[in-house]
């Protein structure tokens, strides 16, 4: 080839490169992004530079208490994936909608993200009461909803992924432990007045009971927002059960435990076991007033290890250094991530190809170390038992092996 020829076809060749790599865009990592109408053929809200996703939680209301930090979490995480490129090559944009701690206004707005806004996936809902209300509309829009907190189980469905743990992983685990470490014989079981405490405590029972031999001697409900404990105190005085199991939620809490402490039930004296009290409720309830009682989660913010220490360092750099990290903001935290995984395996937005794709993923960068995502859309993750301290930190004093989810538990249903 003539040197002047050679120049002409490098040249020529360079621009067809240069012009296929506009068309093509360039993500900031250098690869090519997959064109929009191949990633996304269901039309949902993405362009070539572009992904937007909802995030629906309670910003008010009863409940805002407890899910401020998944809002936190998820803002974080998808800062995050943005900084790093964001998702084949497009940037997360996110649309923030109040559930206002109100069951209706949460299906009410999951409909407009979905059929309005065309979001590609929903992080989002606390309570079961809110997952239940938004189900049916996320399954007949076919929309993805990342759900975070732990739950009842008893669910399955190809529009969600549970990135908490569901009743098997918490609770058997943790009434097991506190049979053989305190050799409790007596519960006293107690929970707000909705669907995921009843059911939690249905299953508990059936163990306590059934599983484990031993006895319930009393089980009591009450009303979300809810203040005044003082009669179920002098219940629990009277029954002097080993152990009193709470499922309360939400502001309710700040009231139940600073009674307790008032009518002298302290953790010299007695065994508590909560699956819902985090890092996030003492802020509120303060940590003088649940010293000494255990929590069983998957997840605490003292956890030592790699994943975790960086996590929470980039948590207080964006919320304040005040800021504190509970099971749920944790299992929040994933969700951006297991999509963004998902999205990545499937090259696709669709979400019946993200669902379909999303069994079988690891995130070996979790803050609680490691977890991977089972056939029925529910994650393995390992039990810890946490001991409150006065600071409102919890000082983790167990730990079980993966736990592999199983939301349609025999014998407990």
């Amino acid at each position: 080839m003539h040197d002047h020829n050679r120049r002409q076809f490098l040249k020529t060749a360079a621009g067809a490169t240069a012009a296929l790599a506009l068309s093509a865009h360039l993500s900031p990592a250098g690869a090519a992004v997959p064109p929009t109408a191949q990633v996304n053929t269901t039309g949902l809200a993405v362009t070539d530079a572009e992904v937007t996703v909802g995030d629906l939680h309670s910003k008010t209301g009863t409940m805002a208490i407890s899910e401020t930090g998944s809002i936190q979490a998820e803002t974080l995480a998808i800062e995050q994936i943005n900084a790093m490129g964001g998702v084949l090559g497009r940037k997360i944009k996110i649309i923030y909608e109040d559930g206002a701690s109100d069951w209706p206004t949460f299906a009410e707005k999951s409909k407009k993200l979905l059929v309005n806004d065309k979001v590609a996936a929903v992080f989002g809902c606390w309570t079961s009461a809110s997952r239940k209300a938004v189900l049916p509309v996320f399954e007949k829009e076919n929309g993805l909803l990342y759900y975070p907190t732990f739950y009842e189980g008893l669910e399955q469905s190809k529009n969600v992924i549970y990135t908490g743990q569901e009743a098997t992983q918490q609770i058997l685990a943790g009434l097991d432990w506190v049979v053989k470490e305190k050799k409790a014989k007596t519960f006293y079981l107690i929970g707000s007045d909705y669907i995921w405490p009843r059911t939690s405590n249905k299953i508990a029972r059936k163990h306590i009971e059934n599983v484990l031999k031993l006895q319930v001697v009393g089980e009591e409900y009450y009303p979300l927002g809810h203040t005044s404990f003082n009669s179920l105190i002098n219940k629990i005085k009277i029954k002097k059960p080993d152990v009193i199991y709470a499922i309360v939620v939400g502001g309710s809490n700040v009231a139940f435990y600073k009674q307790l402490k008032a009518a002298g039930v302290t953790s010299d004296k007695q065994t508590l076991l909560t699956i819902s009290v985090t890092e996030d409720e003492i802020l509120g309830i303060g940590g003088e007033n649940v010293a000494g009682f255990y929590a069983a989660m998957k997840y605490f913010q003292s956890l030592d290890n790699d994943n975790n220490k960086k996590f929470v360092e980039a948590f207080k750099a964006r919320w304040g250094k005040t800021a504190v990290i509970g099971d749920v903001t944790q299992a929040a935290y994933l969700g951006p991530w297991l999509w963004k995984a998902a999205v990545e395996k499937a090259g696709s937005f669709d979400v019946n190809k993200v669902a379909a794709a999303s069994p079988g993923i690891e995130l070996k960068t979790a803050p609680e170390g490691y977890v991977k995502v089972h056939e029925n859309h529910h994650l393995w993750s390992k039990l810890r038992i946490g001991q409150a301290q006065k600071d409102g930190q919890y000082k983790v004093i167990h730990e079980s092996g993966l736990l592999e989810p199983d939301p349609f538990p025999k014998g407990y249903q």
